[in-house]
């Protein structure tokens, strides 16, 4: 007998998901072994959002939709923020819930609440699986999860329905997507290619709808065709190397990287935004230049923000159009006074180590330590800002993090998503003792899974940017501080290996040691809080 459960697996089967997340319940147990039946594994998290945010890491990784399993009300409530996290962050999330079976869901009230009301700001879509048409409700689910601008969708299943004999078993493949070129002689593209080489001073910020488009080879032919200096939102970092001499870093949170880079999309004369999301954005880039004709906009979907206004748009996939682009503009010389250089060089010197140790000091090193395949996540807080400026990317979506909601604790959950669905890659979160603390039980799941991961934690026993908050708002520090955990000895206890260290030489050290272990790492790098006193 094919069950419904057995259907809707084979059907998330055929759209490449292979991994799942979540916590069981009783609602879903069916659905688990179906999907496990199907080829899809099911890995137990400690918390539903921690899941929604693992699944998200597998996502970027494979580049499917994630897939996260919850039980009925506590069970979905619970991945509220995951979810949120996921819509924010543009992540094809598929939410399965298990509810109260239909005859007496009307009668019945324990853990009994609206789950679509529940998520309805934060889904694309949410629909009941019914018997009669389960492959096709979870296919236009998966559709409309992977329409531009993606985000999460959710489906209720019952028990009773997911144990039932399927009427009509047969999984719904995706269909063959045909994506026609962009042609560099198309009007629209030959236009645009005759008004940017006929700038003099180019500029180009490109997002993370880029990155995932892999719009990078493309963006770099461009690039050095016009000789446009590239600035990136955090989330794409490394679309174009950041070591090539154009590239200027990531931009969205740090107000000493904007005082270099504002001023330079000032005297542009003309701005090409590239698949750019301003949601990772501070408020100093609400409306960056005050001409918006200078702007020309490439994105697959309208812009759904008002934190500026684009004088021309161009509706397209951003790697289609930029590879027409740079076939269509003519070689030439900009910004020949040498704006770009000065400004790269002005923002090495502004994120220099200034001490022997502290947190510019742990990034440098980690900069030695990792290689360009490995991957990165790192969580919210004041060291990611000063990360994700100092950082150096020379492939896209190789950093992982939470930039469009912000939600703590979200650099171990993308690592176990990340590391579940490609265990060859060596994988690094950074985190704040806060976020590790807020999300400590995600250790176990590491220690289950049989992950080595690494943890590079920085320790300054504070809630350092709510505190620098405060501070510039002229209050006394409140709420923020935190007591000194062993985190190594807290490691141990969950069968990893915890070291806790106080300078870069023991630092490069245990990286070096934990890259051939057989499971975790954590590293505890202590330093005082006042070492991000204008650190950015």
């Amino acid at each position: 007998m094919t069950r419904i459960a057995d259907t809707i697996a084979a059907t998330l089967h055929a759209h490449g998901i292979r991994h799942a997340f979540g916590m069981p319940g009783g609602e879903v147990v069916t659905l688990i072994d179906g999907l496990e039946a199907a080829g899809i594994r099911f890995h137990l998290a400690r918390h539903e959002t921690a899941a929604a945010i693992m699944a998200a890491g597998a996502s970027v990784t494979t580049r499917t939709p994630g897939l996260l399993v919850a039980t009925v009300g506590p069970g979905l409530a619970n991945a509220v923020n995951g979810i949120a996290d996921a819509a924010q962050e543009h992540v094809p999330l598929v939410v399965i819930s298990g509810i109260v079976d239909r005859p007496t869901r009307a009668r019945y009230t324990h853990q009994v609440i609206d789950h679509a009301a529940l998520l309805r700001p934060l889904v694309k879509a949410s629909f009941e699986v019914e018997p009669e048409s389960a492959g096709p409700t979870v296919a236009r689910a998966l559709a409309i999860a992977l329409a531009e601008p993606m985000g999460p969708v959710h489906l209720d299943l019952s028990p009773a329905v997911a144990a039932m004999a399927d009427p009509a078993p047969r999984p719904v493949a995706p269909p063959a997507v045909l994506r026609p070129s962009v042609a560099p002689r198309d009007p629209a593209i030959a236009a645009l290619g005759d008004r940017l080489s006929r700038a003099r001073r180019p500029l180009i910020l490109a997002g993370l709808e880029a990155a995932q488009g892999g719009a990078g080879p493309a963006l770099l032919r461009l690039v050095e065709r016009l000789g446009a200096p590239v600035v990136t939102t955090y989330k794409a970092k490394g679309l174009v190397p950041e070591d090539h001499p154009l590239a200027l870093g990531g931009a969205g949170l740090s107000p000493l990287a904007d005082a270099v880079l504002l001023p330079l999309f000032g005297r542009a004369d003309l701005l090409l935004f590239v698949g750019y999301d301003p949601i990772e954005m501070r408020l100093g880039w609400l409306d960056p230049v005050s001409d918006p004709d200078r702007i020309v906009e490439i994105s697959a979907a309208p812009a759904d923000h008002a934190m500026h206004h684009a004088g021309t748009r161009l509706l397209a996939a951003p790697a289609a159009a930029i590879a027409a682009l740079a076939e269509a503009v003519r070689p030439g010389e900009a910004w020949t006074d040498g704006e770009p250089a000065a400004a790269r060089r002005a923002l090495a010197e502004r994120f220099a180590a200034r001490a022997d140790w502290g947190p510019h000091a742990i990034v440098e090193v980690l900069n030695r330590a990792v290689g360009d395949g490995d991957l990165v996540t790192v969580d919210a807080g004041a060291h990611r800002i000063l990360f994700s400026q100092k950082w150096v990317a020379r492939r896209p979506l190789s950093l992982l993090q939470s930039a469009g909601f912000c939600t703590m604790a979200a650099a171990l959950p993308l690592a176990i998503g990340a590391k579940v669905a490609d265990p060859s890659r060596r994988v690094v979160a950074v985190m704040g003792d806060g976020g590790l603390e807020m999300g400590i039980g995600e250790l176990a799941t590491l220690r289950d899974l049989g992950l080595p991961v690494t943890l590079v934690l920085f320790q300054d026993r504070s809630l350092a940017l709510i505190a620098l908050k405060q501070n510039s708002a002229g209050l006394a520090p409140n709420g923020v501080a935190l007591g000194l955990t062993d985190f190594a000895a807290v490691a141990t206890a969950f069968g990893g290996h915890g070291r806790t260290v106080a300078g870069a030489a023991a630092l490069a050290e245990e990286l070096a040691a934990a890259r051939d272990r057989n499971r975790f790492t954590l590293i505890a790098c202590r330093f005082d809080a006042d070492a991000y006193h204008q650190a950015f």
